[in-house]
């Protein structure tokens, strides 16, 4: 099952994808996440690619390039910024459902414990990755969890850990930080990988390791996550300049379109 094109509805999931400044973003609801998820495990036609996307990945994927084409292949591309979800209604006047990274990736858990199908974890340190799959079966006692392997692997290795993959065929590779190249890993190595969901988030395991928290939920609904970040390392401030960019791309491709509207008037 594909996504739809840009501005288009599929027949079955209520998924819209819409245009950001160049790049594509999807409108999915809760309950729809759900039929997403059991049409992707219907349908083994091609590996589902997700992406939860930020202001800075935004502006990343506005140029050509590998992550790029990444982002535009995608199955899905969900925004986490509530800077997305303005900049959205914005221009389009639409609104998409914006998720925490923690409770998208519980969510995808849940659907497939359901179902009983099977999950690969790749990425954090070995006591990280040790404790988080301790959690997860504990939280997931029907989920399947049908390999593991730490992210701080040898590159003479890679080929080794992409056979293991291929071999399982999870229902979902889950990818967490210490993989080298982050999603661009992932980004490379998808016509390598076998069907299924794939989905890459930076500290996904040492939050369930316990080891870091995740923002507050009132934070996080506020659009205040990123001071938590700025805390443990604050050369993310700098970020500020991006996003100052990123307000006013909003601002001109805003008139940009007032223009183009008023010309076919």
């Amino acid at each position: 099952m594909g996504i739809a094109g840009i501005g288009e509805t599929t027949g079955t999931v209520k998924t819209e994808r819409i245009d950001l400044l160049g790049v594509p973003v999807d409108i999915i609801a809760g309950d729809a996440l759900e039929t997403f998820v059991h049409e992707s495990l219907q349908n083994e036609d091609s590996g589902k690619n997700i992406v939860l996307l930020s202001v800075w990945d935004l502006l990343r994927a506005r140029h050509p390039g590998e992550y790029r084409n990444f982002v535009t292949g995608a199955a899905l591309v969900i925004p986490i910024s509530k800077s997305l979800v303005g900049g959205a209604r914005f221009l389009t006047g639409k609104t998409p459902v914006r998720y925490m990274p923690f409770d998208f990736v519980v969510s995808l858990l849940t659907f497939l414990e359901i179902r009983e199908e099977t999950v690969y974890l790749l990425g954090g340190r070995p006591p990280v990755l040790r404790k988080t799959e301790k959690n997860i079966r504990e939280t997931f006692p029907r989920l399947r969890i049908i390999g593991r392997r730490p992210g701080l692997f040898r590159k003479q290795s890679e080929d080794t850990l992409l056979l293991s993959i291929r071999k399982s065929a999870p229902s979902l590779l889950l990818i967490g930080s210490g993989v080298r190249g982050r999603e661009r890993w992932l980004a490379r190595n998808t016509a390598r990988l076998p069907k299924g969901m794939r989905l890459w988030v930076s500290d996904l395991f040492e939050v369930f390791a316990e080891k870091r928290k995740r923002p507050s939920r009132f934070a996080f609904d506020h659009g205040f996550e990123w001071a938590g970040f700025c805390l443990r390392k604050p050369s993310l401030v700098f970020r500020v300049f991006p996003f100052i960019c990123y307000n006013l791309l909003l601002l001109v491709y805003k008139i940009k379109n007032r223009k183009r509207t008023t010309a076919k008037t």
